[in-house]
């Protein structure tokens, strides 16, 4: 019996915010339920370590971490209320969110909510925007392609990809403007392919690099997307280390 009640006791919790509850402007309904130790909160380029627990406004459990284990998330593809709530915490902190379908992405019926028991483990920080993405700086070197860039950590190996080889790396990918378009950092998980089957930029810029290596890469609009504009236009800057060739 014991179970039971327990159960109808936590829903009962997260049905109805307590008087003690914080509003947000935006709708979100947020309450502490434990303080962390960290002092730094989780910025929009961050990656998040968490466990958690998701309710329907029916009480019943959509997702959850158990907590014994952990999941990482980039904290900008967490729906809007969750964002929200997770950018106001701290490493350790554990936190209830109200969230309603307006901040739900579409992952919450019209008119309804879910509710959001959240631990923050850890933060893991994003890549940080360079501050030379309008122009290669002076320095940097270039091909007759107009590929220009600069080694930012030697390799640790002798071997270069050829043109038709598979490479494993990390990258981070900005418009000259400083938008952040796509990173495997954020997404916690490096990618793997072909040379042949990626921009041309890329084809030419890895065949220059070495196992372990990691440069900046100022990718000529001509030599990125210059046939699909659904890609990010215009010059592109990467951040590519090379882990490994296959």
């Amino acid at each position: 019996m014991i179970l039971p009640i327990l159960l109808v006791l936590l829903f009962a919790q997260t049905q109805a915010p307590p008087e003690n509850a914080e509003h947000s402007d935006s709708g979100l309904i947020m309450l502490k339920l434990g303080g962390g130790t960290g002092s730094e909160h989780p910025g929009g380029d961050d990656l998040v370590k968490v466990r958690f627990s998701i309710w329907d406004a029916a009480g019943k459990l959509i997702d959850s971490v158990p907590e014994n284990q952990a999941a990482v998330m980039a904290v900008s593809r967490m729906m809007p209320g969750w964002r929200e709530a997770v950018s106001k915490m701290v490493a350790g902190e554990r936190r209830r969110a109200w969230v309603p379908s307006s901040l739900g992405a579409g992952k919450i019926r019209e008119g309804s909510s879910f509710v959001i028991d959240t631990e923050l483990v850890e933060v893991i920080h994003g890549p940080k925007t360079p501050d030379d993405l309008t122009a290669p700086p002076a320095d940097a070197e270039r091909t007759k392609s107009g590929l220009a860039w600069k080694v930012l950590k030697p390799g640790t190996g002798t071997r270069h990809p050829g043109r038709r080889g598979v490479v494993r790396v990390n990258y981070t990918g900005w418009t000259s403007d400083g938008r952040m378009f796509d990173s495997t950092i954020l997404r916690g998980q490096p990618a793997e392919f072909p040379l042949d089957a990626v921009i041309a930029g890329w084809t030419e810029g890895l065949q220059l690099m070495t196992e372990g290596e990691g440069r900046r890469f100022w990718v000529p609009a001509k030599l990125a997307y210059p046939k699909d504009s659904s890609k990010p236009q215009g010059m592109l800057i990467f951040d590519i280390e090379l882990l490994s060739i296959r």
